[in-house]
């Protein structure tokens, strides 16, 4: 069986994200954990290709891309996603647009659209703006991010600053008389000169109207939210079937690495429930994966346990002062992804992870190739189920992106696991 939509995701909770979206619309999906080295399952509609190259250098990030598009059209893809973090993380130097146009050449697709937009997780485009539920991208506290810090909200420029060809914008005025606008207005920019596109868009309304002017183009990039207008362009339509996981079972652990305000506030919700936490200190790192594992072991019985690095902005730049931004990073996820390895080894088969880099790293400790994706908790962050030499009996995973979710997810998370589906 060949795949329908072909999909490649510059992180692991980014591709968990897409991979969401098309089952709520109703693909059956399927998450490769990089490229994988045989066929797609039988009945997946859609492969998402995680990838971990959100931040590496863009010649890395092209190449990784490139062999995820030979894998993807080898098993017939009729189109590909390239899909990038809704707060469009990223530098004057990539990753999106170099990524984007590497794709762009190997398709020989002159002509393609960009957006983040993601409503239901209050993501909108306006104007070529990109805003963050009521403020711009640079007051969202994202102009903090330790890797990645965005500090302008046109997206226009943003992507400009990326590219070799010209960036463009279709607004949202174009964008609400529909389809047919849409495609005239392509064909206006294409004509023009500008190879890349950013839309606006306000509404899920907006992003299904985008959705179906988007058939038959040969790459769409974006983040998840296109994906909820491109299943229609198969004739499918939501269908609980394509989200049903096996019956969870064993202990319950988080491992928290992202520090948003997001996952910031999500981490003193649970302790404030009265839930088990440790905390992880980045300078003090030599015992502490024995230390958080031992402290673990007899409190999985009673709950779910949370070890979490979590910190506000002032705390995360003194250790980066310390220790460096790269190498402070890298020692806090190395230890996460043993502390998940470990937990999983004491018992833990419902494992949430918070932060996008902290979910790459702990996937591959655990040597997860592939997932199944579920039901969605909150938008954008789906239950998974995976097998693996560290869970051969099965593992219910969640890898939620730092800005994703409510207050009150950690419990929300748990809590569905416990009703019928």
């Amino acid at each position: 069986m060949t795949i329908k939509l072909g999909c490649i995701a510059d992180d692991f909770t980014g591709a968990t994200d897409l991979a969401s979206n098309l089952v709520r619309a109703g693909m059956r999906a399927v998450q490769a954990i990089g490229v994988p080295d045989g066929a797609p399952p039988d009945d997946a509609d859609t492969v998402v290709v995680a990838l971990k190259s959100r931040t590496i250098p863009a010649a890395d990030a092209v190449a990784q891309s490139l062999d995820a598009l030979r894998w993807l059209r080898a098993h017939g893809a009729e189109q590909i996603y390239f899909k990038y973090c809704s707060t469009f993380d990223s530098t004057p130097a990539g990753n999106i647009g170099p990524v984007a146009e590497a794709l762009m050449q190997a398709l020989g697709c002159p002509f393609t659209i960009a957006t983040p937009a993601f409503p239901d997780n209050r993501r909108t485009v306006f104007k070529g703006h990109l805003f963050v539920g009521d403020v711009l991208l640079n007051e969202s506290g994202m102009q903090h991010h330790p890797l990645t810090p965005m500090t302008d909200p046109n997206l226009v420029r943003v992507l400009q600053a990326q590219c070799r060809g010209r960036v463009g914008l279709i607004d949202h005025r174009t964008v609400a008389k529909g389809a047919p606008a849409i495609h005239e207005r392509m064909a206006e920019l294409q004509q023009a000169g500008v190879s890349i596109a950013i839309v606006d868009a306000l509404s899920n309304d907006d992003l299904v109207r985008l959705g179906k002017a988007l058939a038959g183009l040969p790459l769409v990039t974006g983040g998840s939210g296109v994906a909820i207008g491109l299943p229609q362009n198969w004739g499918m339509a939501r269908k609980r079937s394509a989200e049903a996981l096996p019956a969870a079972h064993g202990r319950r652990a988080i491992v928290s690495g992202s520090c948003s305000a997001a996952t910031h506030r999500q981490v003193a919700a649970f302790i404030a429930a009265g839930g088990a936490a440790r905390a992880l200190d980045p300078l003090k790192l030599d015992d502490a994966v024995d230390t958080a594992l031992a402290w673990a072991a007899p409190r999985l019985a009673d709950g779910p346990v949370l070890v979490y690095s979590t910190a506000d902005a002032a705390q995360v730049k003194a250790v980066q002062g310390r220790l460096g931004a790269a190498h402070a990073g890298e020692m806090v996820e190395a230890a996460l992804s043993r502390i998940a390895r470990g937990l999983v080894d004491l018992g833990a088969r419902q494992l949430l992870v918070a932060g996008g880099e902290t979910s790459g790293a702990c996937v591959q400790a655990l040597a997860i190739k592939q997932l199944r994706i579920g039901p969605h908790i909150d938008p954008g962050v789906p239950w998974c189920h995976a097998t693996s030499a560290a869970a051969p009996d099965g593992l219910h995973v969640a890898l939620k992106s730092g800005n994703f979710g409510t207050d009150d997810f950690f419990m929300k998370a748990f809590a569905m696991l416990d009703r019928p589906h």
